[in-house]
């Protein structure tokens, strides 16, 4: 090999990092954005919080295991205008709740009655979620959404593509600056660091509020699927993804960094999906992503504020529908057998028509049957 193509495939390989490292900020930016400029949450503490969680995540695993809000508590705190304290709550009680089941052995156990099939009902479930989230984020300017969409979807099979992502992102900047439109987020309000703790009402109202609506999919999406994927695409290293290490990691870290005023945090299949998809292979990408973070938690101000609120909407909806693409295909769907294609779209069904722990019980059920059926059908010849 010359020094040339040497040369070339390190520029590849590094252009891969940086744009997978941003690669999910469909999901991330609209939830973390939203408590910042609808409920005036501290932009310090919330970007902190990813920065260092991104920083351990990427020298505890060496690969690019995404981090992302825990998407039903942001939503619910944003939509409901809750509380602070309740936040850090709902955070620290997930990282209790993780830790004991990491240490405890039964998050292991559940991951075992959990079968490839019923995981990628879940994904799929999850996937199209996401999909439509996106699809509604592009609604207002969908032009600008829908280009966006092809674009990025089409450069997986261009050369350079991993040039696609931060080109993308500078063009709808530019397009929001000439569009006349007003900005998608204010976040010109007070950016003062919210130091605190819970008060009992947080504790008890941020456990039923928040807390149980969320268990379910991190231990699904967060935990046992995100194991699975990781363990696919990166099989030399399964042994760093199990789901006791995952829920581990994330349990401390929203411990920990919670009452600082970080958000409820998690890993997620959704995110690995599309980091991967833009060229992320390594801890560099992770790195890259936790170490923005913490600079933009450290040097907040108007000029930070006025660049990330020029990040269209549309834009946004476009990568978070990437995301969902990425993580609802599965070649199952092509060479699967036809029960688990079965398993597959039931599990989904009921994930998305129910929740996502009526889904997992579901799709649980349906392999505990097929199992039995083969020991009955196994006794009889």
């Amino acid at each position: 090999m010359t020094c040339k193509s040497t040369f070339l495939n390190r520029c590849d390989q590094l252009s891969g990092e940086l744009s997978g490292a941003f690669a999910d900020l469909g999901t991330f930016l609209p939830l973390v954005l939203g408590l910042i400029a609808l409920n005036h949450f501290s932009p310090q503490g919330i970007f902190l919080g990813f920065g260092l969680f991104a920083l351990f995540t990427a020298f505890y695993y060496r690969r690019p295991i995404p981090i992302q809000p825990m998407k039903v508590i942001a939503a619910l705190v944003i939509a409901q205008g809750l509380t602070p304290g309740m936040l850090q709550a709902s955070g620290m009680m997930m990282g209790i709740i993780l830790l004991v089941l990491a240490y405890s052995g039964a998050i292991t156990w559940m991951a075992k009655q959990l079968s490839p099939a019923v995981s990628i009902g879940i994904q799929l479930a999850i996937g199209l979620q996401l999909i439509w989230m996106g699809g509604q984020m592009m609604s207002e300017t969908w032009l600008i959404g829908i280009t966006a969409f092809v674009a990025l979807f089409a450069s997986h099979f261009l050369p350079l593509r991993y040039l696609a992502m931060p080109l993308v992102l500078a063009l709808g900047i530019v397009w929001q600056i000439n569009s006349g439109l007003a900005p998608s987020f204010d976040l010109s309000g007070d950016s003062s660091w919210q130091l605190g703790w819970p008060s009992i009402d947080e504790w008890t109202s941020a456990a039923g509020l928040l807390v149980l609506p969320q268990l379910a999919l991190t231990l699904t999406n967060a935990v046992i699927a995100i194991s699975a994927m990781a363990s696919e695409k990166f099989p030399e290293d399964k042994e760093k993804f199990t789901p006791k290490r995952l829920a581990t990691s994330s349990g401390l870290a929203n411990l920990l960094l919670a009452p600082f005023g970080a958000t409820a945090m998690c890993h997620g299949a959704g995110g690995l999906a599309v980091q991967y998809h833009f060229g992320a292979r390594t801890w560099v990408a992770t790195t890259i992503f936790g170490t923005a973070c913490l600079l933009i938690a450290l040097l907040w101000g108007d000029g930070i504020a006025s660049i990330l609120s020029l990040i269209p909407l549309a834009l946004l909806g476009s990568l978070l529908a990437i995301a969902g693409t990425q993580l609802a295909w599965s070649k199952r769907f092509i060479d699967g057998r036809p029960f688990c294609i079965f398993v597959i779209l039931s599990t989904a069904a009921i994930c998305l028509i129910v929740n996502t722990a009526a889904g997992l019980a579901v799709g649980v059920i349906l392999e505990m049957g097929r199992r039995q059926w083969k020991q009955v059908t196994h006794l009889r010849h």
